[in-house]
Formats: C-alpha cells, structure tokens, sequence
C-alpha cells in the first residue's frame, strides 16, 4: 500500500482551448500518463461491490428507465464508491486506486441503460422489450410475421398472457439469451484486447479520450483519502441540486403511485408536448420541450460545438418541416398528430432517408481524416524510426497471448455463426403455422430460395472479414482522433439482399459487431494502473450475478406490478410506441409476401443524395471558414433525434461556457463539470430510491388476481 501511494497517476492540465477550427476536442487530450507498476483490482472487496449493486441499485435503475427514461449509472458508480470507500477507511483498510476503478467499472456495467427505450436492469430488460413488440398490432399488417419461438413466445402463450417468465415458453430465448452474452464478453475481450496491442503497444497511438476516464479514476483515488477535495464540494453540489429537482420530478409521482394509486406529476415525463397547440403555424413540426433538468447539465458537459449543431437540427426540425409539408413531401401528416406520430410520420416521408444520406457523408468524412492522419503518422515514423516499435511489455500489467485472444475471438464468432444459421432454418412450429405459404402450399421460411445460400454466406463473410477489418480500422481512428466511423445500412442492405423472408433474421445473432473502442478501454484499464486480468475476472463473475438479480426484479415487477407499458410509467408508455414502429419499419424491408413494407416505401434515393450532397457541403464550407467540424457531427446526430431534446442542452452549454467559464476559469470549470454532473444524476439516484422501496412494498402487499 505504501508504495501505491508513492505513485500516484501523473495528471497534466487541462490546456485551454486554443483558436483553432476543433480546439474543444484538442483540450481533452494527453491528460494522463501511463503508470509503472499494475495491481490486480477485483478482489473480494470488489466482489462485495458486485453484490451491492445488482440488489439495492438494479431495481432503481429499472423504474427510472421506466418511469424518466434516465439510466442510474453515475448515481451506482458514485453511491458503491462513497460507500465503500467510507467502510474501508473506517476499517482502517483504505481501498487501492485499482479497487476504486473496479468498483466503479462493475457499478456502470450493472446499472447502465440501454439504446432510445432507456431499458436499464439487465439481460432480462431485453426480453421485457420483445413481450411489448411481439403484441403490436401493425407487426403482422407490415408483413413482418410471427416472430420465431426462441426470440420470444406467441402472443397467444401464458408466458405472455400471465406475464410471468416462469414458464417453459421463455426456455430458449433465454438460453439463447445467456449464451450470447457469454460469447459476446469473450469476442469483445479477445478482439478488444488484440487491437489495443496493435494499435497502442505497437502503433503507439495516444488515444487522447481515454486519458479522461483516467483523470476519474484519479478522482476517486482522492475519494478514498481522508483529506477534502474541491471534488467532494463540487460533487457535493450537485447531489444537492439533484435531489432537490429528483424530489419533484421522480420522487413524488412514485410515492402517489404506491399509496394512492394514480402517479401525481407536476412536470409532465418525459416533456411538454406542443405539437398540436403549434400545428395552425407550424404544420407537420414536432415542438415541445422535456422536462428533465438533467438534459441541461449534460449540455454543460459535451463539447460546445456538438450541443450547438443539434441545437441547429431542432431549429431545422422546426421550420424545415412546415415548409417540406407545403412542397408536399411530407404527406402523410395530419392535423392532430402528437409528437410521436409527426416524428414517425415525417421519418417515413423525408428525414429516414436524408439521414441516411448524412450518416454516409459523416464516413467518408471520417475515411478522408484517417488517411489523413495514417499520412502524418507514416511521416513521424519515417522521421523518428523507432516510433513504432512496441518494446517490452509492462511488466505485471496482465498480458495474454494475442494469438490465443484471435483463436478465442474465432472460435466464439463460429459458434455465433453456425448457430445464427441454425436458428434461421428452424424457427419453430408456430413460426410455420403463422407465416404465408408459397404456391406449393409450403411456409414461406427464412432461409428459403436464395437465403439457403446467400445468409450462410453473409454469416462467414461479416463474422471473419468485415468485423475484423473495421474494428482495426475504427481502433486506429479512435486511437488518434478519439472518435470512429461507421457505416450506415450495412446490416439492412445485407439482411435485404439475402432474400430473407420475415422477422427471423433481425432476430438471430448475427456477427456484424465494431471492437474498435474496446481498444480503447484497455487502454483506459492501463492509465489507471489495473491489471486487465481484473476486467476479465470481473466480466464473468458480474454476469452470472446480473443474470439472476435481472430475472428476480423483472419477473417481480412486471408480474405483480402493472402491464409494461401502462399509466405507470410514462415515458415507457410514450417512447416505446415510438421504438416499436421505427423498428418495425426497418424490419418490414424482409416483409413476407402480402404485407405492407414501410421500408421501402420510407428509403427514397433521391432524398439519401441529397443528404449526401448536403454534409459534404457543410463540411466543406465550415473546412473554408475554419469553423468547428464538430459543429457537423452535432447537426447529423441531432437529425435523428427529436427536437425537445436538443434546446435544453443548448441552454446548459451557453451557460457552461459564458456564464460558469468565465466566473470560474475555463481551465477549472473543464474539470468541475463533469463531477458536478455525477453529483447530479447520483441525487436524483438517490432520491428515487426512497420511492423505488415504496413501490416494492406495495407490490408486496396489494392483492393481484394471479
């Protein structure tokens, strides 16, 4: 222990940002220097942590993702530190920097939320989601069809009907279930860990983001140090603010749920939604604004320039569309459409389509700056000869053999790929006793005519080639720029060109997975001093234990408690509605004969080229005027997202940089932000557990029917 203190992390300042066209994302680089030595940080200790989190946190995280839409992830990494620290201190046993970062890797692993539906509470959270999409009506009028026994049991079955996931309908989609997340934890180790050797020991690649959540780790260093931090008044703070606003906006309508019955909500979840109060003047444009106070802060902690240029796609969102509806391209509007059915609507008509075709301008963009930058690594090296060689390995840093990581990353990825094939051949009796029939009388099955050869085919080609070469290519990206590319439709357009028929195939595992920041994750391990055989030790202990605290607090919430979605829980009863039709509309490009495909009536070339044509010309004119390029990146992820969620970050960066900067130094507030927004979200945490138990015990002990 004391030579762990001896060597702390060596942090660099945070420089200023500079003049130049991207200087926000220059200030986040170098910040961290790699450490000497390596300690291994998952313990019993950790394994306590684990523990911890999936009982008290686990549950929390499930009602506020139902509930706000809010995943609990600072507010468990926080909570499990300042807990465990505080019991380690006082044992006069204090807990190892590499300890702190275990116990904060496990607690984001277990309480994150997942995609656009904020599904938080693990593996099981998934299953809740396809019991929803299964039931839709307009699943079988786009010609989507049954959906395969082992993804999720008929509409028709007591699994379903009596919402319970003890019943041998869930057996093979569960089992489908963990096998795959037990082939997934194997291929984004062994890839992950392959890349980082090639691109960071080898290439020596600076990956300057990764050194940010290395000055956290930093941070929680000092947690465990009896002396007080600027970092403990900061995040002080913000838990207060947190759980001040948490009070009114999670707190209250969860204890009105549990002893009245009826939430009572003061602001409405997740927004104000005036789409109809502006359609005489704003016609076909979704307007309103959510009421999570959190939107502000997280504005406050991106980059300006991303919030500005999503802050510009709400403006176009606005007053593009009136003027889209009066050129009659979107037709499918009416009068009286909320906010959900305008957004779906205008996807189909236009906006699908030019975002497609912006998402394509963003990779070239990103291919252009890694040639590029492949162009001035190639100088440095010719210029420095000894740039690229990796040298000894650190010693005790928990290295492995590479080649065993690649013979352990094919053999899993070949287990995905017999297996995916195998499934789409045999997608059970319901399957086939629901889908149409060809002329012969025969169902029409999902490796029928062409499929039988071209998805088997696309299995091996995706699984070996194209996941391979991407990951390096987006590991070097990330290593240099800090950010990646990617592709859009690749997995549609294959799915489509297959000559797949129906749902099976979007259902199936299929190996078209991007490892390339996993790269940049062991190199986040190794800024903070810990051995990567702890992440890997961590990885299989956490999911076991995930795997049945998800199914003990799903099945309990979702059997005694309310149909999910419902009333209770609003953002879950607006945003999924929303989730299920963009899903199903991509899915309807594999329609089985006789139904309505939304796909292909929603992908309209023209309106792809023209958003093609559209970001090479933005960049081309912000490259002209030396003006921020993230400001690009901003506007094409602001496109795909709506409006009400876009003007109160915008109002927390204006804030950030020309109030809270220029009261406190922009050097400063660069490092208070982001602790500020961890006290926040881990107050409302917090405060939300107290209405969390109370809905608990309510379930306890109201009487059901079944």
């Amino acid at each position: 222990m004391a030579d762990q203190e001896k060597k702390p992390l060596n942090v660099a300042p945070v420089p200023a940002t500079s003049g130049g066209a991207d200087g926000d994302q220059a200030a986040y680089r170098d910040l961290v220097e790699a450490p000497s030595e390596f300690e291994d940080g998952f313990n019993w200790r950790t394994f306590m942590g684990v523990i911890f989190v999936a009982v008290v946190m686990m549950p929390t995280a499930i009602y506020l993702g139902l509930t706000m839409g809010l995943g609990l992830g600072p507010a468990a990494e926080w909570v499990t530190i300042i807990l465990f620290a505080d019991i380690a201190r006082r044992s006069f046993k204090p807990l190892k920097r590499q300890e702190l970062y275990m116990l904060y890797y496990v607690a984001g692993s277990l309480a994150s939320g997942a995609g656009g539906v904020a599904l938080s509470g693990g593996p099981f959270a998934g299953l809740i989601w396809r019991q929803y999409l299964c039931n839709q009506p307009f699943v079988n009028s786009m010609g989507i069809g049954p959906f395969p026994e082992w993804f999720v049991p008929s509409p028709e079955s007591p699994a379903i009907l009596e919402r319970t996931f003890w019943h041998p309908d869930w057996l093979w989609p569960i089992m489908l279930m963990v096998a795959s997340g037990v082939l997934g934890r194997i291929t984004w180790v062994t890839m992950g860990y392959y890349l980082f050797r090639t691109t960071s020991d080898v290439e020596k690649l600076p990956f300057p983001m990764a050194s940010i959540a290395a000055e956290g780790a930093t941070a929680l260093a000092e947690s465990s140090q009896e002396k007080e931090s600027w970092r403990w008044r900061i995040f002080s703070i913000g838990a207060m603010l947190g759980m001040a606003f948490g009070a009114v906006y999670s707190l209250l309508p969860l204890l009105t749920k549990a002893f009245f019955g009826t939430p009572v909500q003061l602001l409405p979840i997740p927004w104000i939604d005036t789409t109809v109060s502006t359609e005489t003047f704003l016609p076909a444009a979704e307007t309103g604004v959510i009421t999570n106070l959190g939107a502000v802060v997280v504005g406050m902690v991106l980059p300006f320039w991303i919030v500005v240029g999503g802050a510009i796609a709400s403006l176009v969102h606005m007053f593009v569309n009136p003027l889209l509806h009066e050129l009659g391209i979107l037709t499918h509007w009416r009068p009286g459409m909320d906010t959900i059915m305008t957004s779906f609507m205008n996807s189909v008509d236009f906006w699908m389509s030019f975002g497609i075709g912006t998402s394509f301008a963003i990779a070239l963009l990103g291919i252009y700056n890694i040639a590029k930058k492949i162009r001035e690594k190639k100088r440095e090296q010719e210029a420095s000869p000894g740039l690229r060689k990796g040298g000894e390995l650190p010693p005790g840093r928990g290295d492995y053999s590479p080649t065993l990581a690649i013979g352990l990353f094919g053999l899993a990825t070949l287990i995905i790929v017999l297996g995916s094939w195998y499934l789409m051949a045999h997608p059970g009796d319901y399957y086939t006793g629901r889908t149409a029939k060809d002329i012969q009388g025969n169902p029409i099955l999902p490796l029928s005519g062409k499929a039988s050869w071209l998805v088997p085919l696309f299995l091996f080609i995706f699984g070996f080639i194209y996941t391979p070469l991407i990951s390096y290519v987006n590991a070097r990206m990330i290593g240099m720029t800090g950010t990646g590319i990617g592709f859009p439709m690749i997995r549609e357009a294959t799915f489509i060109m297959s000559g797949s028929k129906g749902a099976a195939i979007w259902c199936a595992p299929f190996p078209l997975q991007d490892y390339g920041g996993n790269a940049q994750s062991f190199r986040e391990i190794e800024l903070t001093g810990t051995r990567f055989t702890s992440v890997i030790k961590a990885e299989f202990a956490i999911y076991p234990i995930t795997l049945l605290a998800s199914f003990v607090f799903w099945q309990y919430i979702w059997h005694y408690g309310d149909p999910i979605p419902s009333p209770s829980y609003p953002y879950a009863q607006k945003m999924w509605q929303l989730g299920a039709l963009n899903a199903c509309t991509t899915w309807s490009a594999t329609a089985i004969d006789g139904g309505q495909s939304l796909f292909f009536l929603a992908f309209k070339p023209t309106y792809v080229l023209l958003g093609l044509g559209f970001g090479l010309t933005a960049f081309a004119v912000l490259t002209m005027f030396k003006a921020p390029t993230l400001l690009l990146y901003g506007f094409v992820g602001g496109l795909g997202a709506l409006p009400h969620a876009l003007i109160p970050p915008f109002c927390g960066a204006l804030l950030g940089r020309f109030y809270f900067a220029r009261l406190v130094g922009q050097e400063k507030w660069r490092r208070f932000v982001p602790v500020l927004s961890a006290g926040f979200f881990c107050g409302v945490g917090l405060i939300s557990m107290v209405g969390v138990a109370a809905m608990l015990l309510r379930g306890c002990i109201t009487p059901k029917p079944y």
